[in-house]
């Protein structure tokens, strides 16, 4: 199947965020009236401080934290309302990649691709980690697409920091998300690969329609390849537009001071 005619078959995907306030402690919150909307093919970057909220930002949108107010909607679907299995259902639209891979070590590079669709298999099927034939299909086609068909049947403790965080994009893609997080996915690996795995990112968001949401600490990979930033600052939006527009002042004011600033 050619890609234009993949995501010509494909539904307008997009997460919208709606006054989402997170508090640990009650009266010091730590994302304030958090609202935006994504949706096509967009690729949006979240920068900010350490301790500014952008990994608890990503962990309301799919749920892994309940926020404290405000919604979260998937293609339509709020998943804040919803729990139980109703929530495991929901979290197939919402493809996670993460900082530091979460692959099964033990497991061969194919399986790990392959659990992305642990969600649409029965458990027996899932135990027995056996899949619809379609499914490992497009397991190799994506492990073609990310440069790791050769290495489908080695083990995943066996490839490099990149290599591994092309099968975490490829698991997550597999899924078939309606959204696509990744949360730090370059911040432990060299400048090279980081460039890599930023190209390969949003290359997948673009060709299966995916809108991707990227929270990452550096400023420059995120002006490079995203379409737009949003800038927080002490727990709110403090920009949100073209990397073109993002100057110095707004730098300034969503990190603080300016003697880190070239």
């Amino acid at each position: 199947m050619t890609t234009e005619n993949y995501t010509d078959m494909q539904p307008e995907r997009s997460l919208r965020v709606e006054h989402l306030v997170k508090e640990y402690t009650a009266g010091k919150p730590v994302l304030k009236d958090i609202s935006f909307e994504v949706n096509g093919t967009s690729s949006v970057a979240i920068i900010g401080p350490s301790g500014t909220g952008k990994s608890t930002l990503i962990r309301c949108v799919n749920k892994l934290i309940p926020p404290t107010s405000g919604n979260v909607y998937v293609s339509g679907e709020n998943i804040t309302a919803l729990r139980g299995s109703q929530l495991r259902l929901a979290r197939r639209k919402i493809g996670m990649v993460f900082q530091e891979f979460n692959l099964v070590e033990r497991l061969s590079v194919m399986e790990n691709v392959l659990s992305g669709r642990l969600g649409y298999v029965s458990s027996w099927r899932a135990w027995l980690r056996k899949y619809p034939q379609d499914d490992v299909n497009r397991a190799f086609e994506l492990l073609e697409a990310i440069g790791l068909i050769d290495f489908a049947h080695q083990r995943a403790d066996s490839l490099s920091g990149g290599q591994r965080q092309r099968v975490g994009i490829a698991r997550a893609v597999m899924q078939e998300p309606h959204v696509l997080l990744a949360d730090e996915p370059t911040s432990s690996l060299d400048p090279k690969t980081s460039v890599e795995i930023m190209e390969l990112l949003v290359t997948l968001s673009e060709d299966r329609n995916i809108p991707l949401i990227i929270n990452i600490h550096d400023v420059e990979l995120a002006k490079r390849f995203t379409s737009r930033v949003i800038g927080l600052s002490k727990g709110g939006i403090v920009f949100d537009g073209p990397p073109s527009e993002l100057t110095r002042e707004n730098l300034k004011e969503i990190y603080g001071g300016e003697e880190w600033l070239q």
